[in-house]
């Protein structure tokens, strides 16, 4: 992999209503996921100050439709290449056919460009999920999102980042008293649905951080969660400061950030 020394990362917008992470490393700007319609991902990375058809390829995590809702029409208009596990292939979520279809197998790195990825299986109720970590030889990025629970083989594989875009979903006496239904509670605190403040806390404690420089909260519960606890609960975890903790909202994500030697 060629030593490019910079990659950049940012979010078009993180939560049950849409999720979508760009990262981007000299002319590759790969897209991680895509919950928007094309009209709201076109504005919302024309605010990053980029274009679609300036996307070198889409990558789906999973079929649940706050990640993938918009990815078809957006890999259609413009004949983008999408990666997905074949789990995700299977399930029939994308609503036609797709012009340029790449398979990928958990644990099986695969290029992009100037980025080395990394699929990583993670625990969640989806066919064949998926979290990332990407690189470039350099550095190391982890977008960790989507799981209930804390596995040896994801700790293994996200240790050692220097930046890492983390779920802090909910917290549990707020989930256990908020609006949800019993059934969705029980799916989004089990083994297979989101992690909780704690949950992802614990996670900190178990990676090797001491080259960690950005540590990004996201898919905040907006019924279940606040992002003052969610901060202060990572926070406690790193012996820092919560305004250390950058926190990924629905409508707005999280601007550029940049990881550098």
């Amino acid at each position: 992999m060629r030593q490019t020394g910079r990659i950049r990362f940012a979010s078009l917008g993180s939560g049950s209503k849409g999720n979508a992470t760009l990262v981007s490393c000299g002319k590759t700007h790969v897209l991680i996921d895509c919950g928007f319609t094309m009209k709201e991902v076109t504005r919302r990375l024309q605010r990053l100050n980029l274009e679609p058809e300036q996307l070198s390829a889409v990558l789906v995590t999973h079929e649940h439709g706050d990640h993938i809702g918009g990815v078809g029409a957006l890999v259609r208009r413009y004949k983008l290449p999408l990666y997905t596990t074949a789990g995700t292939r299977l399930t029939g979520r994308l609503n036609g056919e797709v012009p340029d279809w790449r398979s990928i197998h958990p644990e099986h790195p695969f290029a992009v460009g100037d980025l080395e990825i990394w699929p990583v299986t993670v625990p969640h109720d989806a066919r064949e999920p998926v979290q990332f970590v990407l690189g470039d030889g350099q550095h190391r990025l982890g977008v960790l999102t989507d799981l209930g629970s804390i596995t040896p083989h994801v700790v293994r594989h996200f240790s050692r980042c220097q930046a890492l875009v983390l779920e802090a979903n909910h917290d549990p006496q707020m989930l256990a008293v908020g609006p949800y239904p019993p059934s969705l509670k029980r799916r989004v605190g089990g083994d297979f649905g989101h992690l909780s403040n704690d949950q992802a806390a614990d996670f900190l404690t178990q990676i090797e951080t001491t080259k960690l420089t950005h540590l990004i909260a996201s898919h905040l519960s907006e019924q279940n969660n606040c992002a003052d606890l969610a901060c202060q609960t990572l926070a406690a975890a790193l012996n820092t400061t919560p305004d250390w903790i950058t926190l990924a909202n629905q409508e707005e994500g999280f601007g550029w950030r940049e990881m550098q030697l």
